[in-house]
């Protein structure tokens, strides 16, 4: 193939023709030039359009057969569909070459762009299925590498005695407490950076300290031992606000995203989250007397109970929420209406365990899930207190009621 001599090939005209006689491949195209010049005018004249560079050169592909020659005539143009496709139908018109008969029959007028639009969308399968295949995977292993090191390079020392902490401990105003460097890591890793382990059993002086200026939120594993360190913490002289704890049985270390969120979304304060197996390992502690005499008690008390549905009216709860407000007191009621125990929101979890009769609790104190839990299983009817908190099951058959 010659060279076309135009910048840009738009479209290729590809004629079939056939000569009766021999003729060589420039008798065919002095014929084409010849048999069409002023047939279209100055403007689509072949010698003109050439010189021009709209069109280009003109192959001739021949081919001899029985004193006959036939071939295909190929014409690149630049010129619009249009003017290409008038060019096209002036090769037509030509009827000799020579002193022989000829005829000329265009096939087909090509875009060479669909070739070109062809390509790139080959070459961009190839590019998209290689990006695929190396690019995505090392981009994975990044973001791993990335994440390893947050987890360890976030992690920084507070005080002198180097508690494992998250960045975000001094410019916060309230401080999550959790039992060791493991759980630091976790919160970190779900972008919690307020975080600070106690780092033994011993209380560090400058967790004491820290809770003197900011809001102490304890976060506890879901065991027993969550509530010995809770006891440990308050008896080392740290002011603690609020206590979250995690699902019954899991640790901090093991959560998941949600169930951080969650669990420190049901935080309650400090005066209403004082385990009760605290309270239940200090009576251990009296001998098993107390808990025989405890069981005798409870059996008798049960066998007094009476099952049918008792009624409270809200006035009379308006008016018992209205005289504890602001003491941190709660009262436990029997069917009656009758107080049977006030103590203080600290202790009512721990009474609650170990009282029976209790009908209605008013008290000066937001409305927890344990609570609920807890009173459901004593057999109460009402829970009244300043607000309701995440409450994510509610007892059936028990109200619960917020009267700020």
């Amino acid at each position: 193939m010659g060279k076309t001599y135009i910048d840009t090939v738009k479209y290729t005209v590809y004629a079939d023709f056939i000569v009766s006689g021999l003729v060589e491949k420039p008798d065919v195209v002095g014929a084409v030039f010849g048999q069409t010049e002023g047939l279209l005018g100055e403007d689509l004249d072949l010698r003109e359009l050439q010189k021009n560079g709209r069109i280009g050169r003109i192959e001739v592909e021949v081919a001899t057969e029985k004193g006959k020659t036939k071939g295909v005539i190929k014409i690149p143009s630049s010129l619009d569909m249009v003017e290409t496709a008038i060019i096209a139908a002036a090769l037509e018109t030509v009827d000799r070459v020579g002193p022989c008969e000829a005829k000329i029959e265009v096939k087909k007028i090509e875009d060479n762009r669909n070739q070109k639009r062809k390509k790139i969308i080959d070459t961009a399968k190839s590019l998209l299925k290689r990006l695929i295949e190396t690019q995505i995977p090392e981009s994975r292993e990044i973001t791993d590498m990335v994440r390893k090191e947050v987890k360890a390079s976030g992690v920084v020392f507070y005080g002198p005695e180097k508690l494992p902490a998250g960045p975000g401990i001094e410019l916060a105003d309230s401080v999550i407490l959790v039992e060791g460097r493991a759980d630091v890591i976790n919160l970190l890793k779900n972008d919690v950076t307020n975080v600070i382990a106690i780092g033994g059993a011993k209380v560090p002086k400058s967790l004491v300290e820290l809770s003197k200026k900011k809001e102490i939120t304890v976060f506890l594993d879901g065991d027993r031992g969550g509530d010995i360190i809770l006891k440990e913490l308050l008896n080392g002289g740290t002011e603690i606000d609020y206590v979250a704890r995690a699902p019954r049985g899991r640790e901090v270390e093991e959560l998941t995203r949600k169930e951080l969120i969650k669990a420190l979304r049901n935080k309650a304060p400090v005066n209403q989250e004082v385990g009760p197996s605290i309270n239940q390992a200090e009576e251990k502690k009296n001998g098993k007397n107390s808990d025989k005499k405890k069981k005798r008690e409870e059996k008798k008390e049960k066998e007094e109970v009476d099952d049918s549905p008792v009624e409270f009216s809200e006035e009379m709860f308006k008016e018992e929420i209205g005289s504890l407000k602001g003491r941190l007191k709660a009262r436990f009621y029997n069917r009656d209406k009758e107080v049977i125990k006030e103590v203080s929101v600290r202790e009512m979890l721990p009474t609650l365990q170990k009282i029976e009769g209790v009908k209605a609790i008013v008290f000066d104190g937001i409305i927890t899930q344990r609570l609920a839990d807890i009173a459901k299983s004593k057999g109460v009817a009402y829970v009244v207190g300043i607000k309701i908190g995440n409450i994510n099951k509610k007892p059936e058959g028990m109200k619960l009621i917020a009267m700020s």
